[in-house]
């Protein structure tokens, strides 16, 4: 074992890791990477298929990027943002609001009357991000008088985010019960989880739950008569919080077309504020959008709300905002909630939250060159070919008995591991099914890390066709492996 992987062992307490079972192995440990490369300090070569935990976009040590970065130290790295401006900062927002009302959402609400969002507070990560979002709204729903009290709803299984007000909106036991004493309330509402709905009625086949469905929209209704049972409680919600067309935690459940748009208005017709979980879904990973007016328009796809023409009241943006480079995140709002916070000194109706290194120069400039790659147009078409590519490898693996669902939502996938096919029948989590998969994907030269028996496949945007099928060619010989 190399000096790096004791000193790791020796001093380094990993997240979302069993540290007992990791002080017994012998780490990986990444020393550099290029493209979509990570290589370790043995020299080995690894395809980084889960974009380094989903935050990059363009692929490591990318040049744009480093440039823009590399710009900017030489001006200045930080300088507070509690009562000064700096110039990235300030350019970003721009670029952040002006995306952020797309054409691609006008045309997918044509008739719908939509809030513009106008204004960015920036934080660190996305639970920051989601914790601002929840702290605005919350106080925002008091002084417009829509709400004394206001109580919040989000989707079962829900993640988003390990702060306290972020996870009290989270519906996982195993990462909230330990916390359960220090949260405040929240309700849940049933996620549109097809291939494991109690109101799908269709037997399993090879293909994606949502394409052979059978049931009546339940899911719809019941979403329906929880918001019309607060209201008739006098206990209406104030905000509907939601990740966008893919819950990622929950196990990348892909939501079928159509729900997003459906329950955000019922959720809008009793006057909830809607809170966009777009920390994993932004900046392109759902896929670009063809427009319906003229197919060979092809817009980003920025923000996964926009393809069901839903624009929510407050967007919660990170991860891949800065490429993947540094930690940054932003809190997207209208002019409505800003005006709730203006008023006299002496009324302290102060937005009373921050970070230190908020608006932090260097991670603006490494968003504004990641925003500008996302909107060249030779990177919106190589996107729509990499979606398509991905498709096409994930349908060969249908063939494989463990493989009970296979669910993607553009740039994003996530094959389900069963027993058996036919029966749907669950791993256990303690057989360590996802796992197993992915430290088999591992000694070939593949990395990615599974949610519970999901094995992710999310790999950044400059990833080929060659890649990709190296990257489903070890994801199927390590699920023949481990399954025999």
């Amino acid at each position: 074992m190399g000096r790096l992987a004791d000193l790791d062992k020796k001093y380094v307490w990993h997240p979302f890791t069993q540290m007992k079972e990791w002080l017994e192995t012998e780490p990986i440990v990444i020393v550099k990477g290029n493209g979509c490369y990570l290589f370790d300090d043995k020299g080995r070569k690894y395809i980084d298929a889960n974009a380094s935990i989903w935050t990059n976009l363009h692929g490591h040590n990318r040049k744009e990027i480093n440039e823009a970065i590399t710009r900017q130290l030489k001006k200045i790295a930080h300088s507070s943002a509690l009562g000064l401006a700096n110039e990235p900062a300030s350019i970003l927002a721009e670029l952040l609001i002006e995306n952020a009302n797309s054409r691609e959402l006008e045309e997918k609400s044509v008739g719908t009357k939509q809030p513009r969002l106008e204004k960015v507070f920036y934080s660190d990560d996305g639970s920051t991000a989601m914790e601002a979002a929840l702290k605005l709204a919350f106080e925002y729903s008091r002084r417009s008088g829509l709400s004394r009290n206001p109580r919040f709803i989000s989707i079962s299984s829900a993640y988003h985010g390990d702060t306290i007000g972020a996870v009290s909106l989270g519906h996982i036991d195993l990462f909230h019960k330990t916390w359960r004493p220090l949260l405040f309330h929240t309700d849940s509402v049933m996620s549109p989880y097809c291939y494991r709905c109690r109101y799908n009625k269709a037997k399993p086949e090879r293909a994606d739950a949502r394409d052979y469905k059978k049931c009546n929209n339940e899911c719809i209704a019941e979403f329906e008569k929880r918001f019309e049972k607060a209201a008739k409680q006098g206990k209406p919600y104030a905000g509907f919080v939601f990740e966008p067309l893919i819950q990622g935690a929950a196990g990348m459940i892909a939501h079928p077309k159509g729900w997003l748009n459906s329950v955000c208005k019922i959720a809008r017709e009793y006057k909830a504020l809607l809170i966009a979980d777009e920390v994993m879904t932004g900046f392109g990973r759902t896929g670009v959008v063809k427009s319906a007016a003229d197919e060979r328009v092809i817009y980003p796809g920025l923000f996964a709300c926009h393809k069901e023409g839903v624009q929510p009241d407050l967007m919660a943006l990170a991860k891949g905002m800065t490429g993947g480079y540094l930690p940054m995140a932003a809190t997207l709002t209208t002019r409505a909630i800003f005006e709730a916070f203006l008023g006299e000194y002496s009324e302290f109706k102060t937005f009373f939250h921050g970070h230190s290194y908020t608006g932090n120069q260097l991670c603006s400039a490494a968003s504004i060159a990641s925003m500008k790659l996302l909107l060249n147009k030779k990177s919106v078409y190589e996107r729509l070919k990499l979606e398509i590519t991905l498709q096409k490898g994930l349908n060969t693996l249908w063939e494989l008995k463990n493989v009970g669902d296979i669910r993607q939502a553009g740039l994003i996938a996530g094959v389900e591991l069963v027993k058996n096919w036919q029966t749907r029948e669950q791993f256990d989590l303690r057989e360590r099914a996802g796992i197993r998969v992915c430290q088999a994907m591992a000694r070939r030269g593949v990395l990615t890390r599974p949610v519970g028996n999901v094995v992710v496949i999310m790999p950044p945007y400059c990833v080929g066709e060659q890649e990709i099928n190296k990257i489903i060619l070890s994801l199927r010989e390590s699920i023949e492996e481990v399954f025999k």
